[in-house]
């Protein structure tokens, strides 16, 4: 978060690891979410048949089952890749974010993104010298007619950055419309689309929407998933579908950032993957954030003034909430986490740096249902 103060940043943190803040800022799946006895069982077998090849230097694009089973499941259960495309594995989604900036764009291009967006994509385009260009979110997803104006005006842009389901920050789906009118902008105006899904499978409520590179019959589409949120956050990996061209140039830039990907930790997954039941751990998953987001909607209804307005998601971790024009958002972040509670302020998540924000992001994945009802029971008092 390298645009926000760092008092903030310091504040923000801080939540994680102080037991008395209710951390509503951090975007960290739940930890009740992680298959640890799997995973206990899964690695003790991994050292006791297989301990050289989990410890040994590997190859950059991943450890071949895990290759072979992720693209065959983007394939079979997502209609995910075509026969130009490839997969690899990377370090956590942030890594394919981050590779395809570094190959697609140089100093001075413009990555075109949702405006408010992942900050760690933002600084992840800023680091590598491309700017960052918004545009603005609405209910159903990016703004069409700003889109395309902004493409019009940008001809330096390369990337066109989205997060059609469960967009961080905002919570929003992207409808299947706009999916599809985003697609034939791309096309339009000759620009790769970098679609970011780490909270797709995490849909709780309506109806699954294809992906945007489910349809991409013209190779323009570099798809981000990561197991980041459906087996576990630490473990680092995620993974890219894309044009095989693309895809080349991103293990060399790979190969000098980190030689490959925690190997071990492939392993494990793969292992998962072939002996477990993955979609059966999703499903919990999805129940566990179905109840924890009911909880805290419900309370907002309760407990905060209806001159605050949030979104409603469908899935994914989390809320965006917007205050009245008549409270400053720095003084309300302020008075929140006097009373121990951390949100992120909503300036964090702009494209451009300077721009002000009446909104702030919260989560409910990592509180417990006492932290989830005591938290926007400070929302409303400090509103009031």
């Amino acid at each position: 978060m390298v645009d926000m103060k760092p008092s903030a940043i310091r504040e923000i943190f801080k939540s994680l690891t102080d037991p008395s803040i209710i951390a509503f800022a951090a975007g960290n799946p739940a930890p009740e979410s992680f298959p640890k006895e799997d995973f206990a069982a899964l690695s003790a077998d991994i050292f006791a048949n297989n301990a050289v090849a989990a410890l040994q230097y590997s190859i950059t694009e991943g450890y071949p089952a895990l290759r072979e089973q992720v693209a065959s499941r983007l394939k079979n259960k997502f209609g995910i890749g075509g026969a130009n495309d490839a997969t690899i594995i990377v370090s956590g989604g942030q890594q394919g974010l981050e590779l395809a900036c570094k190959v697609m764009c140089n100093e001075g291009d413009a990555v075109i993104c949702e405006n408010p967006s992942f900050i760690g994509a933002l600084n992840a385009y800023r680091s590598n010298g491309a700017r960052t260009i918004g545009v603005p979110l609405c209910g159903d997803g990016i703004d069409l007619d700003i889109l395309e104006d902004t493409l019009k005006r940008e001809k330096r842009a390369k990337l066109l950055y989205v997060i059609p389901s469960f967009q961080n920050p905002a919570g929003l789906t992207m409808s299947l419309e706009k999916r599809r009118a985003v697609y034939a902008l791309a096309l339009k105006y000759n620009i790769m689309i970098l679609e970011d899904n780490p909270y797709g499978e995490l849909r709780f409520a309506g109806e699954d929407i294809p992906t945007i590179k489910s349809m991409d019959t013209e190779g323009i589409v570099i798809y981000c998933g990561s197991f980041s949120k459906i087996l576990s956050a630490g473990m680092r990996i995620g993974f890219v579908c894309a044009p095989n061209a693309v895809l080349q140039k991103m293990v060399v830039a790979k190969q000098v950032e980190d030689v490959h990907t925690n190997i071990f930790f492939q392993m494990l997954c793969s292992k998962f993957i072939a002996e477990r039941d993955l979609d059966a751990h999703i499903d919990n998953i999805r129940e566990l954030y179905r109840t924890k987001c009911a909880l805290m909607l419900d309370s907002f209804e309760k407990y905060v003034p209806e001159s605050v307005k949030y979104t409603r998601p469908e899935g994914g971790l989390f809320v965006w909430c917007t205050l009245p024009g008549n409270i400053a958002l720095d003084d309300f972040v302020k008075a929140a986490m006097a009373k121990k509670l951390a949100v992120v302020p909503g300036t964090a998540f702009n494209c451009d740096t300077s721009a002000p924000s009446d909104s702030f992001r919260i989560t409910y994945s990592t509180p417990s249902p006492e932290q989830i009802v005591r938290g926007v029971q400070i929302i409303g008092e400090i509103v009031k």
